[in-house]
């Protein structure tokens, strides 16, 4: 199984074309119909119905949080909400902003734009992008050198919907020319048993309350984790059972498929497990444990780590990457009489 920047590990990178249609169907189409994000659900459709009754474009809306939590999702409720068709990119693909000014050149009247990632889009493209979201104006430079000659270019009023997993990397005078922006917070288990029960009545699986609770708690608070291990049970029902899911078999499923009690996966363990083994709970470097794992840096930095320090699990400091003693317990494992870079971190 290989790792990807999204957190997710249960399937490769190269998943077949069904695999993604059964996902891109559990999507909720309507606002009404998407679970959780309470707040920026009520926020978004004040936003979306004054921009109806004006008989207007929707101001541009701003994306934040962890991938998996909704925000693609939430760009298609926004276009049809707005009864506007979708353009999808993502800002690792507008490297010239030539390529910014292609897309937007062919944008129709209150077209929704969506670029994913808009944080690590070029420079050139994002200065280009404050014109256009503020003026609805491009200006497309001809020639090089002195003869060069700008032309501006008026555009169609459109709707940007800018996603981010790093909104700290935005400069603010892309961030404030947003009309709208929105944090995107990881579910409660309540709310992604919601969201299984959901996926399942799609998928026609029968799913039991405490078979969703248990899916819901291996889930890392991500709807999208939450879909992957409903199909990933469905598969071991459908062969080992009846086909119905219950906290039995959701529980022996996701032991086949690595995913432990608290959602930790085969990455996550190995990289506590070299943590407190080979290190004696740290501190040890990125690089260091990384090459201990088999694992790119990036990947153990990007992928692993954000949910071991969420959980509690992990700590990071100035010395270098420390397992909590609550490391050591989820392990079963005995820390230590002293373990170094601790005391100031936990009062040992």
């Amino acid at each position: 199984m290989s790792a990807s920047p999204g957190g997710e590990r249960l399937v490769d990178h190269d998943a077949d074309s069904e695999d993604r249609a059964v996902e891109a169907a559990l999507r909720p189409r309507q606002l009404r119909e998407f679970i959780g994000q309470e707040r920026v659900r009520q926020q978004l459709d004040l936003v979306l119905r004054a921009a109806r009754e004006r008989g207007a474009t929707a101001d541009h809306v701003l994306l934040s949080g962890a991938p998996g939590l909704g925000k693609t999702t939430l760009s298609m409720i926004i276009a049809a909400e707005m009864g506007a068709p979708i353009r999808i990119s993502s800002g690792p693909a507008i490297q010239h902003a030539g390529d910014l000014a292609s897309i937007l050149s062919s944008l129709q009247e209150g077209e929704v734009l969506f670029l994913d990632e808009i944080h690590r889009m070029s420079r050139p493209a994002e200065e280009m992008l404050y014109m256009a979201m503020e003026d609805f104006r491009v200006d497309v430079i001809v020639g090089k050198g002195p003869g060069a000659t700008a032309i501006p270019l008026e555009l169609p009023p459109f709707t940007l919907v800018g996603a981010t997993t790093r909104a700290g990397l935005l400069p603010p005078p892309l961030r404030d020319r947003f009309g709208f922006t929105a944090h995107m917070e990881f579910y409660a288990p309540a709310e992604l048993e919601r969201v299984v029960h959901r996926s399942a009545g799609l998928l026609d699986v029968e799913v039991d309350p405490a078979g969703a609770a248990e899916i819901a708690g291996r889930s890392r608070g991500t709807p999208r984790i939450a879909n992957r291990l409903l199909r990933r049970v469905r598969d071991y029902a459908q062969i080992k059972t009846d086909g119905a899911i219950g906290r039995e078999t959701a529980s022996r499923a996701l032991e086949v498929y690595e995913v432990d009690e608290r959602g930790l996966d085969r990455l996550d363990r190995a990289v506590l497990q070299a943590l407190l083994k080979l290190f004696g709970g740290g501190p040890v470097g990125l690089s260091t444990l990384a090459v201990a794992v088999g694992e790119e840096r990036e990947t153990v930095e990007e992928v692993a780590e954000p949910f071991l320090v969420r959980e509690g699990l992990l700590a990071r400091t100035p010395r270098g990457r420390v397992a909590t003693p609550a490391a050591w317990a989820h392990l079963g494992l005995t820390p230590p009489a002293s373990q170094p870079g601790q005391p100031g971190l936990f009062g040992g």
